[in-house]
């Protein structure tokens, strides 16, 4: 899971996963960071059509339940959809929800 925003705070994991989780730095190409565009509040990523524009973040090893309960966390304000990372790596990225 690759995360942007409130996520990255140890204190946030541990509310919502019960531990402190593991990653490391990548990049989300093709995207654009927007504080406080949820809310007023909670950061946003949205597409570019620069594919060279990139969002840094963290990559967090996630089991199922784990996602389960970020799920509940984004609330329906966000969607999890899978993109490739810098690195190569696939990992679910909490986007826009446009429902």
């Amino acid at each position: 899971m690759f995360t942007y925003g409130t996520l990255q705070d140890p204190q946030v994991q541990l509310y919502v996963f019960d531990k402190i989780l593991e990653g490391d730095v990548d990049f989300l190409l093709g995207f654009k960071w927007y504080k406080n565009a949820v809310y007023g509040r909670y950061p946003l990523v949205k597409p570019t059509s620069n594919p060279k524009e990139m969002v840094k973040g963290v990559a967090y090893k996630v089991t199922k339940a784990d996602l389960l309960r970020c799920d509940v966390y984004e609330t329906s304000a966000y969607q999890r959809k899978k993109f490739i990372l810098k690195s190569g790596k696939e990992a679910w990225v909490y986007i826009e929800n446009s429902k």
